[in-house]
């Protein structure tokens, strides 16, 4: 996992589903064409979650400073990253070209809470979030187009100012798809095939219990386009969610009570496995832990030395200290490396975790 060959990557997604073998290892919709495309043979993007954008409560209309310092430095950060050098404890090279940024949810902090004050504090940290990421690396702080989930603290029932901004926000973003309600959506970064999903993945129509985070329809948006667009099972595909699965993989018992008060109701998460265990799912990337841990995942909690890889993203921007990362991802036509980019003083300063994850693109079984 930790060699660092660079291979040549095929420079269309038609080239590269006739060629790739097939498992990694370690809805309806509106559709519209959208392939970002790449200017040489690498797929690289940027991946960060949890910038908690966080207003003042005593002053709502301003937001904190931390938050400002914050969510400003890692902008920066991701802005000056592109042809820099990368430590040979990190795999060496520089910083290729970027593509995007995926934001894995929990944009804003307050979009969970109630109050009139509240609400004055969603509408100062959207309108902080809107400004500052701007949608397609024109509008903004941030030079990149950025493609974002939901999360708890953006919303937890699936409805607020959150929702509706990040839906109108999809309406303006070239996409392959969008969901019916507009919520969830799939573009193609080169060969690479990507859909965003959500606060989390559901829901079984087999369990029709009260979920403690609504999923929106996600799982029937995430069956149909993954049968429009990944109809050749070798297409690499990459997925984004917010909530992380491992502590929610558990047996699907559609009486148990527990199931009310999970984030994510296990009998989702087993549906969610069986949607996509067929398929060349590369990746799985959410945040919500504010911790990084990359492991594979085979619909079980258990370690295993097989499944699909999943990729937990730490806290990028949150206002309540220094320590935050985020990952910076290049593809090709045979792996998937892995680095993370972190800071101990809100992004004054930037270093590299001294290690590099790699898995393989294809599938192997």
């Amino acid at each position: 996992m930790n060699s660092f060959p660079r291979r040549d990557f095929l420079k269309s997604s038609a080239a590269l589903a006739s060629s790739l073998a097939c498992s990694p290892s370690l809805a309806d919709g509106t559709s519209s064409p959208s392939t970002t495309e790449t200017n040489d043979d690498v797929v690289r993007f940027f991946a960060i979650g949890d910038t908690h954008y966080f207003a003042n409560e005593q002053s709502p209309s301003e937001l904190m400073e931390s938050s400002i310092l914050n969510c400003h430095g890692l902008i920066d950060t991701l802005n000056a990253l592109p042809n820099t050098e990368i430590p040979a404890e990190a795999g060496g090279g520089r910083v290729g070209t970027i593509q995007g940024v995926i934001h894995a949810g929990d944009i804003i902090d307050t979009g969970d809470k109630r109050g009139a004050v509240q609400s004055k504090m969603q509408q100062r940290e959207w309108e902080g979030f809107s400004k500052d990421f701007g949608l397609n690396g024109t509008e903004g702080r941030l030079k990149y187009p950025v493609y974002e989930v939901h999360g708890n603290h953006d919303s937890p029932s699936g409805d607020g100012l959150a929702i509706d901004g990040l839906i109108e926000r999809t309406k303006a973003r070239q996409v392959l798809a969008r969901s019916a309600n507009g919520l969830h959506y799939s573009w193609d970064f080169g060969p690479v095939h990507c859909i965003n999903l959500g606060i989390v993945v559901g829901h079984d129509l087999r369990n029709e219990q009260r979920r403690r985070y609504n999923p929106m329809d996600s799982l029937e948006f995430l069956i149909g386009d993954l049968q429009q667009h990944a109809a050749d099972a070798n297409r690499p595909v990459l997925l984004t969610h917010h909530i992380d699965l491992p502590r929610y993989s558990k047996p699907c018992e559609l009486t148990n009570e527990a199931n009310l008060a999970m984030e994510w109701n296990p009998c989702d998460v087993a549906a969610y496995y069986e949607a996509i265990r067929k398929y060349n799912i590369i990746a799985i990337l959410y945040g919500h832990t504010h911790v990084r841990n990359i492991q594979l995942w085979n619909g079980t909690p258990e370690k295993t030395n097989s499944g699909i890889p999943l990729l937990n993203i730490d806290n990028s921007s949150h206002f309540s200290g220094g320590n935050q990362a985020f990952f910076y991802i290049e593809i090709d036509s045979q792996e998937m490396r892995i680095r993370e980019c972190g800071t101990k003083d809100s992004w004054s300063s930037h270093f590299w975790t001294p290690n590099l994850w790699k898995f393989p693109t294809h599938k192997t079984v």
